[in-house]
């Protein structure tokens, strides 16, 4: 017990624990609506959601062409303004070239996603897009800073924007109108609390293009490597989303997206809040000692430690909780839920690790670990659906093969932070 207590006393630990308060406060809000939206909002209607969510969230890794990373990077405050500069112009010009593209694609998208009801929130892809950028570019700041207070804050705004919104909207308009907007405001709302940090440091390092052109040069790797690799765990995360619309029903993907968003609680409350703190530590480590194994090891054991506990509750208490919190038409979701608990797992600690690539410049590397990955999943997917009829089959192949991917790359990372 002492030992565990130990693995708690120290600055990582402290702005862990800062992170988390504004994580389960961020995420407290919206589950305990959650019982009041599920019997407001349809499962179609949270179906609708999971789509904008799905391609936002596509579009929003790739925003700012990853130079939101390099922001934690430089050694001096005037490149890491730069940084800054350069990251809200790519995504002001990706934000509106996806605009263009929508005017010209709007009926082939609705097509491909085969669900009409999407249309009308299409146009509203571009601007949760450049408010996605907005925030990345600036979450990433304040973690350089160390300032873990101001982004804790604004994972806090940026739920209750989403609760009150979602819950206050349902009142004016029908179908997923509160539930999508909500998701665009609630972006806003963290940009607030983000943006203070920069306010001055814009005034006193003005915009230098040619700074820009030399900076993107440098840290290349990002858009090269980062990009499309981030772009490509994007896709396959969101990817079954897209899938489950076209192979089966709105319904299903609705029932599924509450899976989601209650299996990733871990993930989103505790592993979001290493990952940022061991991205800052390690690449501390990293710039004294050229390596990040110590700082590896000591959030690998933390991330085991806390995971199996409440991962082992959840897979037990799954069906009987859904059925209880949120309805008995629910219940369904418990039992996707159960079925992806090892997944939900494994991805907690892989992606709380992932960034070991980023600090060692081996962004090739975490390409090809995504390609793998999606590859993987389309090849489940695929053989599943010619296979076994069954969604719930499915499922489980996919939960198993997937578990076993993101141990392997637990492995790879290890072998990157010795090196």
């Amino acid at each position: 017990m002492d030992k565990f207590k130990n693995l708690f006393k120290s600055e990582f630990a402290r702005n862990v624990l800062t992170l988390m308060t504004g994580t389960v406060l961020a995420q407290a809000i919206p589950i305990a609506i959650s019982p009041i939206l599920t019997r407001i909002y349809t499962p179609e209607d949270f179906g609708v959601l999971s789509l904008f969510i799905a391609i936002t969230a596509i579009t929003g890794v790739i925003a700012n062409a990853k130079y939101e990373q390099a922001v934690v990077l430089p050694e001096f405050e005037k490149e890491a303004i730069s940084l800054l500069y350069l990251g809200l112009f790519i995504s002001t010009v990706v934000s509106a070239l996806l605009l263009v593209c929508i005017f010209l694609l709007e009926d082939e998208i609705v097509f491909a996603l085969k669900e009409e009801k999407i249309r009308e929130w299409l146009y509203f892809i571009p601007l949760s897009t450049f408010l996605i950028g907005l925030y990345n570019m600036f979450n990433y700041y304040n973690i350089r800073e160390k300032k873990f207070n101001n982004v804790s804050k604004a994972l806090v705004y940026k739920s209750a924007g989403l609760s009150v919104s979602q819950l206050g909207l349902s009142f004016v308009k029908q179908g997923a109108f509160g539930l999508i907007l909500g998701q665009i405001l609630s972006f806003f709302c963290g940009n607030l609390v983000l943006i203070k940090s920069v306010k001055g440091k814009f005034a006193t390092n003005k915009l230098d293009f040619r700074g820009l052109k030399s900076l993107a040069i440098k840290y290349k790797k990002f858009p090269l490597f980062s990009m499309p690799s981030v772009f490509l765990n994007a896709v396959n995360l969101n990817m079954i989303n897209f899938l489950i619309t076209t192979f089966y029903t709105i319904e299903i993907l609705g029932f599924y997206s509450l899976t989601q968003r209650i299996i990733g609680i871990p993930s989103r409350v505790l592993g979001s809040s290493f990952g940022q703190v061991y991205f800052q530590k390690a690449t501390e480590e990293y710039q004294k000692t050229g390596k990040t194994l110590n700082t590896f090891k000591k959030t690998l054991k933390k991330l085991v430690l806390i995971g199996i506990p409440i991962f082992t509750l959840l897979f037990f208490i799954s069906e009987p909780l859904f059925e209880l919190v949120f309805g008995v038409e629910w219940r369904v979701a418990g039992y996707y839920s159960k079925l992806l608990t090892p997944l939900a797992f494994s991805r907690f600690i892989s992606s709380a690790l992932s960034t070991t690539m980023t600090i060692h410049m081996k962004q090739q590397l975490g390409l090809f670990i995504n390609i793998s990955l999606i590859t993987l999943s389309i090849v489940i997917f695929v053989f599943s659906k010619h296979m076994l009829y069954d969604f719930q089959q499915m499922l489980i192949v996919f939960s198993c093969s997937l578990t076993l991917a993101y141990l392997t790359f637990i492995y790879l990372y290890w072998r990157v932070a010795k090196s």
